[in-house]
């Protein structure tokens, strides 16, 4: 089952091999013998912890509490890369062997940066796409050269971009070629060196952006701050929370937590979600510094 944007239940296709075996004698339990087809649901937020885990049935029924192994922890954050599992507003993309691939790829520590810069825009393009999905529309039926009717939809809402500075800029030809003439703002935040909080450095954005769905451009969702900050701007320009739609390569579990209690209405639309946070704060296992890379600087 493919989890849809908006779904309330949270379902993992998940086929436990760690998880302890039940009890052979049914009469002495009542909680459902281990099926490998069975979908699992985890309930719990990534700043505290697995905390249990349920069959997906309704009944509730808790088979492991508190302090699952390192393994099962692993697996079960592998398994996110493929579904929309940590909060409502969440897209990740259904992975193809073409978009696993590009991240092997741009992942590679040994890939020149001219290889990165083409299928790093390559993957841009197609995680653009897709977030050009969430735009709201309306029906719009339209006449064929052979003189039949077509049923499609038309995007009733005006759009722009604004690239968060530096890696977001990277974004911006991507956006280009698939919305032709489009206006894209530009924020720049730096982070404090003795606070760590995101410092709001320079903002140019359109006019009339508070009338516009905001596609918010940064290729690494780590910790969230950066773009909270950028979201703040973009509120204070009068621009709604169900306005944007945040594009992002990859995104790490306790970026995408932060965004959801700070902005839960806000659209993440990304290509993979990583494992974790190192104690840099960088992901793993990540790209390293993505604007680096992109534009040849250290």
């Amino acid at each position: 089952m493919v989890l849809t944007h908006g779904n309330k239940e949270k379902l993992l296709h998940y086929k436990p091999k760690f998880l302890p075996e039940a009890k052979q004698n049914s009469k002495a339990s009542n909680q459902p013998t281990p099926d490998r087809n069975n979908v699992w649901s985890s309930e719990t937020s990534f700043d505290s912890g697995f905390t249990s885990l349920k069959m997906s049935d309704g009944k509730n029924e808790v088979i492991k509490k508190k302090g699952l192994l390192k393994d099962q922890e692993k697996v079960l954050r592998m398994s996110f890369n493929n579904l929309n599992l940590l909060h409502s507003k969440l897209h990740v993309m259904k992975m193809t062997h073409q978009i696993r691939g590009l991240h092997t790829i741009i992942r590679n520590k040994e890939t020149s940066r001219e290889d990165f810069i083409f299928y790093s825009d390559r993957l841009l393009r197609l995680v653009i796409e897709e977030g050009l999905g969430f735009l709201p529309f309306a029906e719009k039926t339209i006449v064929t050269p052979t003189g039949d009717n077509y049923s499609g939809i038309a995007f009733t809402s005006k759009l722009c971009g604004v690239s968060i500075i530096r890696a977001g800029e990277s974004m911006e030809d991507a956006l280009r070629e698939v919305c032709r003439d489009i206006r894209i703002g530009k924020i720049l935040i730096q982070r404090d060196e003795k606070t760590g909080e995101p410092n709001l450095i320079y903002h140019k954005l359109p006019e009339d952006i508070a009338d516009r769905h905001v596609l918010l451009l940064d290729p690494m969702l780590a910790t969230g701050g950066s773009a909270c900050k950028a979201i703040e701007v973009l509120l204070n320009h009068g621009v709604k929370d169900e306005q944007i739609i945040l594009i992002t390569l990859i995104a790490a579990p306790e970026g995408i937590d932060h965004m959801k209690k700070v902005h839960p209405e806000v659209t993440i639309v990304t290509t993979e979600v990583d494992k974790r946070l190192n104690e840099r704060l960088f992901i793993e296992p990540g790209i390293g510094d993505f604007g680096d890379r992109y534009f040849g600087t250290t």
